[in-house]
C-alpha cells in the first residue's frame, strides 16, 4: 500500500491520501478498521493493486484508486462494478455518490461506465496537493447501474 500510495501522481487524485505517504500512514489506516474496505488484488497471483471502499458517513460515497502500474487496463472498472454491486445488494442502499477531480477524466469514465450521472461539481480538499480543487460528483441510482449492467 505504501509503495503505491507514495507516488505523488496516485496520491493526487484521492481527497483524503496525504503526500508524502509512509509507514504510519498506512498503519494508521489499517487501525481505523472501517468496514467496507476492500483490496483489489490482480487473479491469479494476488498481487496487491489498490484500494476501494464505500463511506458510509458521507451519504454512501464510493472510492478506489490503483498503483500507477495497474492505470488503463480496465481494473479500475471492474473494481468499482464489484464495490457497487456490493452497496446495492450487500448493503441494500439505493443510491451511492463519487467524486472526481477535473484533472482526472479517467476516473468519470469509470463512473460514467457504471450509470453514474453528473450531481453537480465544487471545491473539494485534497490533502496530498494541500489545496481545494474542483470536483465533479457523481450520483449512480441503482435503477441507472441495473440498466447499464443490462445494456
Amino acid at each position: 500500500m505504501t509503495a503505491w500510495l507514495s507516488d505523488y501522481d496516485v496520491a493526487r487524485m484521492t481527497s483524503r491520501v496525504p503526500h508524502p505517504y509512509g509507514e504510519s500512514d498506512a498503519e494508521a489506516f489499517i487501525a481505523m478498521g472501517e468496514a467496507n474496505r476492500f483490496v483489489i488484488e490482480r487473479k491469479g497471483d494476488g498481487l496487491f493493486m489498490g484500494m476501494a471502499g464505500i463511506h458510509a458517513d458521507d451519504g454512501y460515497e464510493f472510492g478506489y484508486w490503483l498503483g500507477r502500474p495497474f492505470w488503463g487496463f480496465g481494473y479500475a472498472t471492474e473494481a468499482a462494478q464489484r464495490l457497487v454491486t456490493y452497496a446495492f445488494t450487500v448493503l441494500d442502499v439505493n443510491q451511492l455518490h463519487a467524486g472526481w477531480f477535473y484533472d482526472n477524466p479517467a476516473s468519470g469514465h469509470v463512473l460514467a461506465k457504471l450509470g453514474a450521472r453528473h450531481n453537480g461539481s465544487a471545491m473539494r480538499d485534497c490533502r496530498a496537493r494541500g489545496m481545494a480543487l474542483l470536483c465533479h460528483d457523481m450520483l449512480l441510482t441503482r435503477a441507472d447501474f441495473l440498466r447499464k449492467q443490462a445494456a
